[in-house]
Parts: C-alpha cells; structure tokens; sequence
C-alpha cells in the first residue's frame, strides 16, 4: 500500500469546494497530501474544508478564483508554486453544464463551458508543468473528463464538446511530458450524485428510473467516493507509468451496447441445489 501514499505531495484541486472536488481532496489528504484547495471566490464550504482537513494533520493552503477568469490563471499557479514550494499533482475537477437544446445555446454559453471545462484546465496544466520541468519535478496532471468526452449525450452539445477535448488535450500532454517524467491521465465518470446537474430542466423521477436501469453494475448511481481510488492510483506511485489513459467510472454504462439484458431469461444460481 506504501505505492499509493501521497505523503510528501502537494496537490492543487480546482473546484475543491463542489462535491467531487471536496470528496477528492478529503481522499488525498487521507492519504498523506498536503492540499491547495480552489474555487471561486465566496465559494460556500471552502474555508470549512479547510479546516476540517487541517485537523488530519495535512497542510492546506485556500485559493479563491474564478476560473472564468483565463489571464489569471498563470498567476495563480505562479502564487501558489511560491507559497507552497511546489505542486506535485494538479486535479483540474473544476466543471460546468447547462442542459440546453443545441439552438439554444448561445455564444456566451458555449464560450462560458469551454473556458471553464476545456481552457482552464490547459492554462492551469500548462503553467503547472513548465514549473514541475523547470524544477525537476517528476508531478502527475490528472483531469476530471467525463464519459460525455467519450459518447455524446443529447442536450449537452458545449458540455460534451469541452469533455472530448480535454480527452485530446490528456493525451497530448502526455506525449509532450513524459520525457520529464510527469504523468498526464484523466477520469471519466458516468453519473455522479452532485449538484452539477441539479437544475436540469427534465422529467427527474423518469429520467432517473430509466437510467438506473442502464446501469449494469446494481443499477445505481456513482458517488464521489466512487472516483477517489482511480484518483489515487493516478497520482501516487502506483501509477508511474501510466500516461495519456482515461480511467471510465460509469458502472459499467459505456460498456453496453443495447439494453437487451431485460429481455433474457432470468438469471438461475447454478450453484443453489448445492448449497442447500
């Protein structure tokens, strides 16, 4: 288990005060790391996270910012690099979605989802790793993408489109790091109890039944607990030599062709007789 310590690492987590992002940090600091914790500015919860991780015994740094904000962002790495002595993992979690038919969105709209889901993540990472080459650091990028990076969904033409570039943008990265050791990988979560999508204008109660019943793995919905594993595996030791990979935690979603599963006969234990 040692493979998997991040004791020793400072780790910057953007969008640290939504519920991934808090969850993710909580993981990190259980399990060694130091934190920097972002979101925007007045974000509710980010102080009290603070805190509460500082009572495990890690150190932890707040900075507020607006990610919205792209001329800033070098600034923020370069403060933080500075007042912590160095960032040896980046999560850009930080995300936004509207759900909105494609001639609804407007160019501010589209503009908007890009700037947070697809520019800032590539400012923050690119900053990030001059910095890690530049010191010698050997860090690890990770992205929060989404399974929507892989197969579209209807009603989410900015928010798919931001999550299949950051998918390319993972793997370019990767191929332009690697020679200084710094690992740049991405998770793809399926749906994931938050409030990300908590103003989705649809029919909730039906929607949500329906999905569940894709859901191969007991037909439930992820929880940010779900993501902290493949996180940890991607920026700990244990994952040294992965690079430029997506890790999907849909409950096994994309690994369905079509729902025929309902439509079989029902499951018969082969082992029941015998362990009667």
């Amino acid at each position: 288990m040692r493979r998997f310590t991040m004791s020793g690492r400072t780790c910057l987590v953007t969008g640290a005060a939504g519920g991934i992002g808090g969850v993710l940090a909580r993981g990190l600091a259980e399990a060694g790391a130091d934190l920097v914790l972002s979101d925007r500015p007045g974000s509710a919860g980010l102080a009290t996270l603070a805190g509460e991780l500082r009572e495990t015994g890690s150190r932890v740094w707040e900075a507020e910012q607006d990610l919205g904000h792209l001329d800033e962002l070098p600034g923020l790495v370069d403060a933080v690099w500075e007042r912590t002595g160095g960032i040896d993992v980046l999560v850009n979690c930080a995300g936004v979605a509207a759900l909105r038919r494609f001639n609804e969105v407007g160019l501010d709209d589209w503009n908007a989802t890009l700037a947070t889901n697809l520019t800032a993540p590539f400012l923050l990472s690119q900053r990030t790793a001059e910095h890690m080459v530049h010191h010698g650091v050997a860090g690890r990028i990770v992205m929060l993408s989404s399974k929507n990076g892989i197969v579209g969904e209807p009603g989410l033409v900015a928010y798919n489109t931001s999550k299949a570039g950051l998918e390319q943008l993972t793997q370019s990265l990767a191929l332009e790091l690697g020679e200084h050791g710094i690992t740049v990988n991405a998770i793809a979560p399926g749906v994931i109890e938050t409030g990300i999508a908590a103003d989705f204008d649809l029919e909730r109660a039906a929607f949500e039944r329906y999905y569940r019943e894709h859901i191969p793995l007991r037909q439930r919905f992820g929880s940010p607990d779900d993501l902290v594993g493949a996180l940890l595996l991607l920026a700990s030791d244990a994952g040294s030599y992965i690079t430029g990979q997506h890790i999907v935690v849909d409950g096994g979603v994309l690994a369905s062709q079509l729902p025929r599963l309902p439509f079989m006969a029902p499951y018969v234990d082969a082992l029941g007789e015998e362990s009667t």
